[in-house]
């Protein structure tokens, strides 16, 4: 099931959208006894065993991808961000690249597969980009250079519609958004709104920036490709490149950084209290760290990662 939002000027306004929706569902669940769970991937469940929505576009999707399409039971957070200039969108993408590692690690929900530890922090991160146009995007210089790109799917028949480019982080031209697809499913709507200020506030910054006249810095493709695998595998633990001459450091540290250097933007958004529950993250753990301690403690069931995620998601953590 996924939960949409209207459109909104604060992050405030989207998460109580998001709350209101999710009450309205519940109304309906809680009658039959189904709880609610949200998470990258679900621990034990086997994806063969879901059936598939029953439309056209699903069913084309698995006859072309076959064993990696049936295993896609993974779940996402997508935040969109409004830009009014098209020219801006190409290096709004840019810099939101330059945090996959930061969005991947805040977000990784996902170290369970089929009943085991895979290992990583992410699974759905590798998991997803088996797709065909899915995974980290291609950077273009302008518009025109996104333009070609698309022209050229549809010319050779890779895609149908520019809906079928699933890149990680995306420019939606219907929508006049840039489309942040990084994260994992979140547990709770403190940290839907963590990942909405961050992505607004990031997004903000560049705006801010090109309107002064400045420039986005970029990175390699390689050290970009590395960054993704590295938030996936280690989550808060990664020790991530912040730019082309290959600069490192801990994830962690380079967030608490860049939420010092967002918090006026922050302020002029009226989103500085979701911002700073990026700390709350920090300070508690990531899905991927809370589900392991939880499995740790009951010998491994993941019965209990389950229903731990479903409390959460339904109360929060204040209570």
């Amino acid at each position: 099931m996924e939960v949409v939002t209207g459109v909104h000027h604060t992050v405030a306004d989207a998460t109580a959208d998001l709350a209101e929706s999710i009450a309205a569902v519940r109304t309906v669940t809680d009658r039959i006894g189904v709880e609610l769970f949200s998470a990258g991937s679900h621990p034990f469940s086997p994806p063969r065993l879901q059936p598939v929505t029953d439309k056209e576009r699903y069913a084309k999707l698995i006859d072309r991808t076959q064993w990696w399409g049936r295993q896609m039971v993974i779940y996402g957070v997508h935040v969109h961000v409004g830009l009014d200039r098209r020219d801006k969108a190409m290096p709004v993408l840019d810099a939101l690249v330059n945090y996959f590692p930061h969005f991947q690690a805040l977000s990784a929900s996902s170290p369970f597969w089929g009943g085991e530890d895979t290992g990583y922090a992410s699974q759905r991160a590798l998991m997803f980009q088996q797709l065909p146009t899915a995974g980290l995007p291609f950077q273009f210089t302008d518009w025109a250079g996104f333009e070609g790109y698309v022209q050229d799917m549809l010319t050779t028949g890779v895609i149908d519609t520019i809906s079928e480019i699933r890149w990680d982080i995306r420019p939606v031209p219907r929508l006049g958004t840039i489309e942040m697809r990084v994260c994992d499913g979140l547990s709770t709507l403190e940290e839907v709104g963590a990942i909405a200020a961050l992505t607004q506030c990031l997004v903000e910054e560049a705006s801010r920036a090109l309107d002064a006249g400045g420039t986005i810095p970029t990175m390699p493709p390689w050290h970009v490709q590395e960054n993704k695998w590295r938030a996936a595998r280690y989550g808060m633990d990664a020790i991530i490149i912040l730019d082309a001459a290959g600069n490192e450091k801990l994830v962690t540290e380079h967030l608490t950084e860049t939420m010092e250097r967002l918090a006026p933007i922050a302020r002029d958004l009226g989103c500085e209290a979701e911002l700073r529950d990026i700390e709350g993250i920090i300070r508690r753990g990531a899905g991927y760290q809370r589900q392991r301690r939880v499995a740790a403690d009951h010998g491994g069931d993941l019965r209990a990662v389950v229903l731990e995620e479903a409390r959460l998601m339904r109360e929060g953590y204040g209570a």
